[in-house]
């Protein structure tokens, strides 16, 4: 929503309909299988937004481009998680749980604990989400998505 209304802002009153029904296009309605497949889509439909609507509003389309990674990423979990993640109140609720969880701790070692912490929270809001179910597919999709950020899962010596 945040780099909708950036975007929306930088065009003429006249236009903001258009650019604001296009803007959602980039990211309604994809239908390919998560990760590579459905970010190459929104990337062609913003490519598109981008020949339509550069010439008369470069700033906003520059405003569009400069996110366009950040507004992709939930295109890397499962498809029926998408929904739920592509918006930011996730994302601010799970911000203010990992700094809840940080004051406790004072501080992390590194970024590995940092992300392992964030994954937690993330994976334990997962499983309250009303009304979301997740496929064998999906739960794969997960656990690639964390291997590709953390490496292989490594067992910690207790002493």
């Amino acid at each position: 929503m945040h780099v909708a209304r950036k975007v929306i802002a930088k065009v003429s009153q006249l236009d903001q309909d258009a650019v604001k029904k296009d803007y959602w296009a980039i990211l309604d309605g994809i239908e390919a299988p998560p990760g590579e497949a459905a970010t190459s889509i929104a990337h062609q439909r913003a490519d598109l937004f981008a020949e339509k609507w550069g010439q008369p509003y470069p700033r906003a389309v520059d405003c569009l481009l400069e996110n366009l990674t950040a507004l992709t990423a939930y295109l890397h979990f499962p498809a029926e998680h998408w929904e739920r993640v592509r918006h930011s109140n996730l994302l601010e609720r799970t911000f203010g749980e990992s700094r809840r969880r940080v004051k406790v701790i004072g501080r992390l070692p590194g970024e590995d604990s940092c992300l392992s912490l964030v994954w937690a929270v993330l994976d334990r809001a997962s499983v309250g989400w009303r009304g979301l179910e997740t496929s064998v597919a999906g739960i794969r999709r997960l656990q690639d998505l964390r291997r590709q950020l953390l490496g292989p899962p490594q067992l910690q010596a207790t002493g």
